[in-house]
């Protein structure tokens, strides 16, 4: 349990990161982008909650390198790029979106993980995210940011994350008319 602690506070900084402070910010946000800016961490968060309650060291380690993958590759790009905002600010930050990439990271590595019967409610959170970051009244990305945004998240998660196997192995026997048969199957 210490381990899984210890990478938790190590990720904290990488969740930090991901929220942008903006100061000069002249309109007032309304409840769909402030819902979108605290939504972007909902998936990310139930991955860690996941990995906790399955024990599963290897899917931390794969969360912690898809995730910390995103975090890089968004804003590598966004420096990079160098692409204006469709609100008019100049500050250079518009493609990838970055609250898009970390909502669909989390949504992905779940689905990816742990299957689609958890990975659909997962991605619908992300998806609202998406959305909250074109529609509002400032207007910081377009749709191509926001599938930007997309492309990095899914794409990093499927790099480093593999399907989740609770046993690696099955053990049948079976018996008729004085014949007997002992199965053993192993996963990879």
């Amino acid at each position: 349990m210490k381990y899984i602690f210890n990478i938790i506070v190590g990720l904290i900084p990488f969740i930090m990161c991901s929220q942008e402070d903006s100061p000069s910010e002249i309109r007032r946000e309304t409840n769909l982008e402030v819902f979108g800016d605290y939504a972007q961490h909902a998936p990310a968060l139930t991955s860690l909650i996941m990995i906790i309650a399955n024990k599963d060291k290897k899917g931390l380690w794969q969360f912690t390198k898809s995730y910390g993958t995103t975090l890089a590759l968004t804003y590598a790009l966004k420096y990079c790029i160098d692409k204006p905002r469709p609100d008019g600010r100049t500050d250079g930050k518009a493609f990838p979106s970055g609250h898009t990439a970390v909502a669909f990271s989390g949504a992905s590595f779940i689905q990816r993980r742990y299957g689609w019967s958890y990975g659909i409610p997962a991605y619908a959170i992300a998806g609202i995210v998406a959305y909250t970051r074109i529609e509002g009244i400032n207007d910081r990305h377009d749709g191509w940011d926001v599938l930007g945004g997309i492309v990095v998240g899914v794409g990093s998660t499927y790099l480093f994350t593999t399907p989740y196997q609770r046993e690696h192995y099955e053990l049948t026997f079976s018996g008729k008319n004085n014949n007997y048969l002992i199965g053993f199957k192993y996963k990879f």
